[in-house]
């Protein structure tokens, strides 16, 4: 690839949500097919742009941009093996969640400040995934919150505009702590560029104090948005959002910013030797472990379908941060081929909770008593995700859950074992009473609105395909993990040329 696009594709991939996200905003709410277009059209270009820089980064080149910004940190955006496995989630999924968006948004009012908002949303996240140092990872970081923040409170009501505020409270005080640990370890050591096995090594010693404390801000601004425990408190409360805005927060942007920041942390900034020097892989262990219990534990007793999915997101978030803090081969491919393989379940269960309540009005777990029948296509979508979520194969589930019990052996750190175990029967638990329901027991209460979306289809095909196209996503994913193309393979490529020489 040419020296041009070495440099400027990064900032292309960004600027192919950003500008027409721009435009929308100015667009009136009558002009409706010029919008579709341009969300459409900037879709087709970022995957575009995108496959052509996985392509490139396959083959061993790299990307890099860079803008003068503070004295020791440029504005650096770079694509490497592990970003790209964050750009292409997103940009995929952003592809399913702008169709999805687009009809479930079909008779609501200001569709042009969400759609707005939802391309920026969709820039930060890709931003932060191409940045190439913390500075810039900081920058991105806090568009985002910024970015989400009108999706969240969207509807305009009190319950959404209160969630809006805890929210914002929760991830700019976040966003403040990352901050501040970002300058401290600035002041140490500067902020070069991510690297493969880390950059403190070399101000370790005779520094072990600031190091950990710099350590322990990172990650209790990065924990906010990945919802470690006790920071997880307004991903329940945001559920008031649309559909489209849970599938986005819990599989594309946020949770998983704050997750791939905890990734790029470990491996690029501190490295697995200076973790081990600096004693921190326990701590962190014991936080992930704690926060996946907690999670699968509170998700048992709730009686709203989309409360009972963000608990769930809190738990197998932290499976990303555990299989990271094991430090450990088989552990990383396991943490980071999570890291897609829960965005397409989780996003899967989101798309169908929003079918459920679009068209019949359901949103309690009681009311989805004989849905199978009436809605057959979205209900086995969900059942597959459960079941993916669950960790029983050949879903894609069971692929990183495997892995990350095989790392837990081989780093000797066998209670992890045991986690794993509890979590899953707690998650078999909570998802298979919905599988019963839906499948199992009649119609007992008439649902609370049922309208006819489609006249073909049990709900607006706009609805049920990005459904079902996520839904196949995840079975292929498990039972074609071995091949070339599969994200385990990605991860696998991530942890022998960046973290296997460690």
């Amino acid at each position: 690839m040419s020296p041009f696009w070495q440099q400027y594709l990064p900032l292309a991939i960004i600027l192919s949500s950003l500008l027409p996200g721009l435009i929308i905003f100015t667009l009136k709410e009558t002009q409706v097919k010029l919008r579709i277009s341009l969300n459409l059209f900037g879709v087709g270009v970022k995957l575009l742009l995108v496959l052509l820089m996985w392509q490139a980064v396959k083959a061993g080149q790299q990307f890099y941009f860079s803008l003068p910004f503070l004295p020791g940190a440029d504005l650096v955006l770079q694509g490497d093996a592990l970003s790209l496995l964050f750009v292409v989630l997103s940009s995929v999924l952003w592809l399913a969640t702008t169709i999805y968006a687009i009809g479930y948004l079909e008779h609501s009012p200001l569709r042009s400040r969400f759609f707005g908002y939802f391309s920026l949303c969709v820039s930060a996240t890709v931003g932060l995934a191409l940045a190439g140092n913390l500075v810039t990872f900081l920058l991105f970081y806090e568009l985002l919150t910024l970015a989400t923040f009108p999706l969240v409170v969207h509807r305009g009501t009190a319950q959404s505009l209160a969630a809006g505020r805890k929210y914002l409270a929760y991830t700019l005080g976040g966003g403040v702590i990352l901050m501040l640990g970002v300058a401290l370890l600035h002041s140490l050591v500067q902020s070069p560029l991510f690297t493969p096995g880390g950059y403190v090594t070399a101000v370790v010693s005779g520094n072990e104090g600031l190091l950990k404390l710099a350590f322990a801000l990172m990650i209790a601004g990065l924990g906010v948005k990945a919802a470690l425990l006790p920071l997880h408190g307004w991903l329940p409360q945001a559920m008031v959002a649309p559909a489209p805005v849970s599938a986005l927060l819990h599989a594309v942007a946020v949770v998983k910013a704050g997750a791939f920041g905890i990734i790029r942390l470990v491996y690029d900034v501190f490295g697995v030797e200076s973790m081990h020097a600096l004693q921190l892989a326990q701590p962190l262990m014991l936080l992930a472990a704690c926060t996946i219990l907690y999670g699968s534990w509170r998700a048992l007793s709730q009686q709203d379908i989309k409360r009972r999915l963000a608990y769930s997101t809190i738990s197998q978030v932290s499976y990303i941060t555990l299989g990271v803090a094991m430090l450990g081969p088989l552990a990383a491919v396991g943490g980071l081929v999570h890291l897609v393989h829960q965005g397409v379940m989780k996003i899967t269960l989101f798309f169908c909770a929003g079918n459920f309540a679009e068209t019949l009005g359901i949103h309690k777990v009681r009311q989805l008593n004989g849905v199978g029948r009436r809605m057959p296509v979205t209900a086995m979508a969900f059942t597959l995700g459960a079941l993916g979520m669950i960790g029983i194969p050949p879903t894609a589930g069971f692929i990183s859950k495997w892995y990350l019990g095989l790392g837990a052996a081989e780093v000797e750190q066998n209670w992890l074992i045991l986690v794993f175990a509890l979590s899953g029967l707690l998650n078999a638990a909570y998802f298979l009473p919905l599988v019963y329901r839906m499948w199992f027991l009649p119609q007992s209460i008439p649902w609370p609105q049922e309208q006819q979306l489609s006249n073909r289809f049990e709900t607006h095909w706009m609805l049920l395909t990005p459904a079902v196209f996520t839904a196949v996503l995840l079975l292929l994913m498990g039972l074609f993990a071995s091949t070339e193309l599969s994200p385990l393979s990605w991860a696998e490529l991530i942890v022998e040329r960046e973290f296997r020489h460690d």
